[in-house]
């Protein structure tokens, strides 16, 4: 009877400690609904927008070239250097000449023994036509003497073998001489190739440009198309940028464009799309847009990242809201307004979007008040009190 007296005396008490934790809870769950969100504020205003497209990509020169020799050797020196500019026609690479030295003063040797005996040759037929001449005047006279039956029968003969002789040493004599030139054409062609692989030893720049990869040095031996520099042309570099082809439609040629460099992100040089590509990617669908860059940085070097951001479309005059205001929910875009402590929601119509912003056509007017949580998890909602810090 005492046990029982006990637990009926202190239920009260109990009772009073459940009903207080219950309301603790209710408090505490009534609070965190209808208590006031902090939110951030914007005055949504008029002003200026652009749309931009944007692609990554990286810097490439529209013009280059790789140094590489004709035929092998070994590099004896190397005049350029990474970095360095250069003009068209000036020296970059000599490779070792000793071996088409000799060859090309053996083939000038060639030519001047060719030359040599066509002039021998020229002579020859001098004797040979001063013979025939002769031949041919006493070979007349005797024809004439044949009418007067003042020669022999073996003296016109005679007469007659010694011209058919002579004629046939001018035609040997021009024969040995057309040899001799077609001999003399093939040595001076071949001095000629000679000096060709000569001048080869010496390499030229091809275009004014600027070194950007050193590949060999001095006593290297590179064979025919090995790399010994890399040579680009710096009139134009470009950013080859990959677009989403969903973007296609809204991008031409020479639209302007601004290029944003990895290593100066705070910056903006100006550009102009130069080309765009005709083939998408299968896998990521994405295409090439090549945008020349109209400014460098201090700093550049080819193949680093950039992103382009090129202008697809302006509204000089436009209500003009930040996206982190913008709220997507199933029944379309909209944005929460400030009223009275309260958020209010409104459905937009948008416009053209740039960078950060986005064009409200329809939905919000200059003077309104934006908010947004400041807790970004934090979700609002119609009719819900709100604070500003």
């Amino acid at each position: 009877m005492t046990k029982i007296g006990n637990v009926l005396k202190g239920w009260p008490w109990r009772l009073l400690k459940g009903v207080a934790v219950i309301a603790a809870i209710a408090a505490g769950i009534f609070w965190m609904r209808f208590a006031p969100v902090p939110v951030l504020a914007h005055t949504a205003a008029r002003g200026a927008i652009v749309a931009e497209v944007m692609g990554t990509g990286t810097l490439e020169a529209r013009v280059g070239a790789t140094v590489s020799p004709k035929i092998s050797g070994r590099v004896v020196e190397l005049l350029v250097d990474q970095g360095d500019r250069v003009t068209a026609g000036d020296l970059l690479v000599r490779l070792d000449d000793e071996e088409w030295q000799q060859q090309v003063a053996i083939a000038q040797a060639n030519v001047d023994a060719a030359s040599a005996a066509i002039t021998r040759l020229k002579t020859d037929k001098n004797r040979s036509v001063a013979v025939y001449d002769q031949a041919k005047k006493s070979h007349d006279r005797t024809q004439t003497l044949i009418a007067q039956n003042a020669v022999s029968r073996d003296e016109v003969d005679k007469a007659v073998e010694t011209l058919a002789v002579a004629e046939s040493g001018v035609s040997r004599a021009e024969a040995a001489i057309a040899e001799g030139q077609t001999e003399l054409v093939a040595a001076e062609k071949t001095l000629q190739y000679h000096r060709a692989r000569l001048r080869d030893m010496e390499i030229l720049a091809p275009f004014d440009g600027l070194i950007v990869r050193r590949h060999r040095e001095p006593g290297d031996i590179v064979a025919p198309g090995g790399l010994i520099l890399t040579l680009i042309s710096t009139d134009e570099l470009w950013v080859r940028a990959w677009v989403d082809e969903t973007e296609m439609a809204r991008l031409a040629e020479k639209q302007s464009a601004r290029v944003v460099f990895r290593s100066q992100s705070e910056l903006s040089f100006p550009g102009s799309v130069a080309r765009l590509g005709r083939e998408a990617d299968r896998e990521t669908r994405e295409f090439i847009v090549e945008v020349s860059v109209l400014e460098l940085p201090k700093n550049w070097a080819v193949g680093q990242r950039a992103e382009v951001f090129i202008k697809a479309g302006e509204v000089v005059d436009a209500v003009v809201l930040p996206t982190e205001f913008l709220v997507q929910q199933s029944q379309g875009n909209g944005v929460f307004v400030l009223v009275d402590g309260y958020a209010t929601w409104r459905s937009l119509t948008l416009g053209i979007r740039g960078r950060d912003a986005v064009e409200v056509r329809e939905g919000l007017s200059a003077g309104d008040v934006v908010i947004t949580p400041v807790k970004q998890r934090t979700m609002l909602r119609e009719n819900q009190r709100v604070v500003i810090p």
